[in-house]
């Protein structure tokens, strides 16, 4: 391990050993240094871009907002990463995972031309220049993340812990890309990236790409010191050669130095990338491979001044974000600045138009090749739509709806088998240690889990373990979620499944990944459209017949809708042949988050192949078999949305229709939750004059629904008519309950549905008094038997619909 903290120049820097000659590694320095200059110049200046008058307080942009500390780092690595693309034709992207450090990838994205080519307005010249710093952290322009307008990226980095996860995803059935993930020491104490770190153990050589992290140590955060970057160097190897790693040390602060380490550094690792690919892909055995893992130990704001009014600046946390933030108000300051900006001599590295000199142009990859330009980093680019089966040949029959039990997420496991079957090198499968749990494991006929981790003779007795699986499973939803997204950013297709309650843990993964989408999809228009990210949520609420109150929470939705409606859509199949049809049609879709809602229990089937699509395809609909209504006005509307709240609503229809022959009833199902919004909010949404039409005005609607009732409130308060709607949904009522124990809990029952309609319509609501007393009895009858047996009574668990029947 090599140790220049005092910065002294090793006597051996351009011996023979080194891979680079003394001209190439003073070209590197120098494009080095041409990355920094323009860092710091979009911090702070917003004209006079190459410095051709003395530097005054009018060229100093008036709100000084962005971060230094990484940026130098960052520029070293992409130095070096060029270096070996050209060399060795490399394919790869850059995963910059230190947050606030887009300067640099945009320094490099601008030297590259690519910047250019993308905003024309930003050309490789003076004025261009000028425009391209002035943009940075500016009101219109840009912020400081890599966010979707950075060419090269396909990770913004505001939130940390997912960079590494990002770089499996693309890297998955991508051979021959490499893709470098730069961590930042602050985002490696974050779980996520720690549990990502095992991802290696889910990576072929024979069929997947690489990924290269490099672990940035600057030793600081805003304002303290990184964990990492203070532990003993020993205990740092140990850590990740326990996660599965070969650890690399590149450390000091002396460029030449760092110049000559990082190259033959980098040039190890690709020797190793390319013999373990290479055995792996001829003959030689498939298993895990400790991938070389590089750990670059640089100051804090590397090149910045020293000190800085008696405090340490370099190589501390105060070179975090502005590292001189008073230079339009303290000329001393100013004229630091000046001095560190003339440091990297930009009359050596920019031609008279302010273009990059040519020989410096020459170290950039060209075409594709760039890392601002590679094509999976705008992976719509590389989309090809999955080879789909058609859904309708895995339907259910339906002859009388409401007659007939289905495991529906089975039903959609065979379709997804088929699906996988076809799609083998851009379809995979994601979920929790909880494929089969969920009832798709008839996917394992076409392939197993990917798992390159040890194995034992008993793992051939249902573990369902192979090399070269497709399934994607760990106990990280991080990870999984990470893994998705990155895997649907660069083209292909991902399907992730998990239990309602647990998809809390991804809340704020799922909002970056829909805010990238929405920039994407309304703003930058130069990015093509990419798959969609398609969320299973299953093992619902409303059957946690042993987990209990823990695994009770439907409040992903809620996430889901706080994010804009133009990518973003909820589905509620409410039986296995809707749930086909949907399905086809989420894997159909691009750049949307499509989440549907199916739970894994055996439930009653409502609409046979036919209907279902229709049904579908409006989204939310009358079913007429369920409804008396037909040529007069209804009394009253039972909605729902979801499967077992929409047996509980059929049944209390049932129960109305027997107990009072002459009500008129409609019932409404809604699967496509989103339709409940007014079309000024969403281009999808049902019109006003048709949610009118199905909602009758002025009459109750009682609405029974999967989650919580606000949510349904929040959709349509904008309505007209969303006065007369009651809402049923989860209360945070339940813990070990049979099914309609919890209903019950949680008033979304058939009784407390049948009780609140008398209570609504005006002609029952004195008539109703001996049928409302008899249905509170019920709720008790039920509730004594349940605690008694355990189980639901008979007639509960085997009810089928027969209309007037209860």
């Amino acid at each position: 391990m090599n140790q220049h903290l005092s910065g002294a120049t090793s006597p051996n820097l351009y011996s023979d050993e080194s891979p680079v000659s003394v001209g190439e590694l003073r070209k590197i320095d120098a494009y080095w240094r041409a990355c920094n200059y323009l860092s710091l110049g979009m911090l702070y200046l917003s004209c006079n871009p190459l410095l051709r008058e003395p530097l005054q307080v009018k060229h100093i942009k008036e709100r000084l907002i962005g971060h230094w500390g990484s940026d130098p780092g960052q520029s070293f690595i992409r130095v070096h990463l060029n270096r070996i693309i050209k060399k060795y034709d490399l394919n790869m992207i850059y995963v910059a995972g230190p947050g606030h450090g887009a300067p640099a990838t945009l320094a490099n994205s601008y030297l590259e031309g690519r910047y250019s080519e993308v905003y024309r307005d930003m050309s490789e010249s003076e004025a261009g220049m000028a425009r391209f710093f002035k943009q940075f952290s500016f009101p219109g322009g840009i912020g400081s993340h890599c966010t979707p307008e950075t060419p090269g990226s396909i990770h913004e980095g505001g939130e940390l812990g997912y960079s590494v996860s990002h770089a499996f995803g693309a890297a998955f059935d991508n051979p021959d890309l490499v893709a470098v993930v730069a961590i930042g020491d602050g985002e490696a104490e974050t779980g996520p990236l720690l549990a990502s770190l095992h991802s290696t153990k889910f990576l072929t050589p024979a069929r997947d790409g690489a990924v290269l992290p490099i672990l940035h140590l600057n030793g600081y955060k805003i304002a303290n010191p990184t964990i990492l970057a203070r532990i003993e160097p020993d205990e740092l190897r140990s850590l990740l050669f326990g996660f599965g790693w070969t650890p690399f040390f590149v450390e000091g602060d002396n460029p030449e130095v760092m110049h000559r380490e990082m190259a033959a550094t980098m040039e190890e690792c690709v020797r190793r990338i390319q013999a373990a690919q290479h055995e792996a892909r001829t003959g030689g055995a498939v298993q895990r491979v400790r991938w070389p893992f590089v750990i670059l130990r640089t100051p804090k704001g590397w090149t910045a001044p020293r000190q800085l009014d008696g405090h340490k600046l370099e190589d501390f946390w105060r070179a975090h974000q502005i590292p001189i933030p008073d230079v339009a108000t303290n000329p001393e300051h100013l004229k630091i600045l000046e001095d560190w900006l003339r440091g990297y001599r930009p009359e050596e590295l920019f031609d008279r138009e302010g273009k990059l000199v040519a020989e410096l142009r020459e170290l950039a990859p060209v075409g594709d090749r760039r890392i601002s330009a590679n094509p999976h980093a705008n992976g719509g680019l590389l989309r090809i739509p999955l080879q789909l089966p058609d859904f309708r040949n895995y339907a259910v029959p339906v002859t009388s709806p409401g007659a007939s039990e289905t495991e529906t997420t089975y039903i959609l496991g065979q379709f997804l088998r088929d699906v996988m079957r076809a799609n083998m090198n851009n379809f995979r499968v994601f979920g929790p240690d909880e494929t089969a749990s969920n009832r798709l494991q008839a996917i394992y006929e076409v392939t197993k889990k990917a798992w390159l981790a040890g194995y034992l003779p008993e793992d051939a007795d249902g573990s369902e373990l192979s090399l070269e699986g497709r399934v994607m499973e760990v106990l990280s939803e991080h990870t999984l979620e990470g893994w998705a997204e990155g895997y649907v950013l660069t083209g292909r297709h991902a399907f992730f499944a998990s239990y309602e309650a647990f998809f809390h843990i991804v809340d704020s993964m799922f909002n970056q990944h829909a805010k990238w989408l929405e920039k994407c999809k309304t703003e930058v228009k130069w990015r093509a459209s990419i798959p969609s990210l398609n969320l299973l949520v299953t093992s619902t609420v409303w059957r946690q017949d042993h987990n209990g109150f823990t695994h009770q929470d439907p409040g992903f939705l809620d996430v889901v809708t706080n994010k804009s409606a133009t990518v973003t859509r909820i589905y509620l199949p409410p039986d296995v042949n809707c749930l086909l049809s949907t399905a086809d049609h989420c894997l159909r879709s691009v750049d949307y988050v499509n989440v549907i809602v199916a739970d894994k229990q055996p439930h009653l089937q409502y609409l046979d192949m036919d209907a279902a699509i229709k049904h579908c395809e409006k989204g939310i609909g009358v079913w007429s078999w369920a409804s008396n209504d037909k040529g007069c006005e209804p009394d009253a509307v039972i909605a729902s949305a979801g499967d077992i709240v929409t047996m509980e609503a059929l049944a209390a229809t049932a129960i109305l229709r027997e107990k009072f022959p002459d009500l008129k009833v409609r019932f409404v199902n809604v699967v496509d939750l989103f339709k409940l919004q007014p079309t000024s909010a969403h281009p999808h949404g049902l019109s006003d004059a048709d949610f009118d039409s199905l909602f009758t005005k002025n009459k109750p609607i009682i609405f029974n629904f999967h989650g919580y009732a606000a949510l349904i409130h929040k959709l349509s308060y904008r309505r007209t008519n969303h006065q007369s709607m009651h809402v049923h949904g989860y209360k945070e009522k339940g813990n070990i309950n049979t099914p309609l124990g919890l209903a019950i809990k949680n008033q979304v029952d058939r009784f407390s549905l049948a009780m609140d309609v008398i209570d609504q319509v005006p002609q029952l609501q004195s008539s109703g008094a001996h049928v409302k007393d008899w249905l509170r009895g019920q709720v008790v009858e039920n509730l004594a038997y349940a605690e008694e047996h355990g189980i639901d009574k008979p007639e509960i668990r085997n009810w089928k619909w027969t209309a007037g029947a209860g």
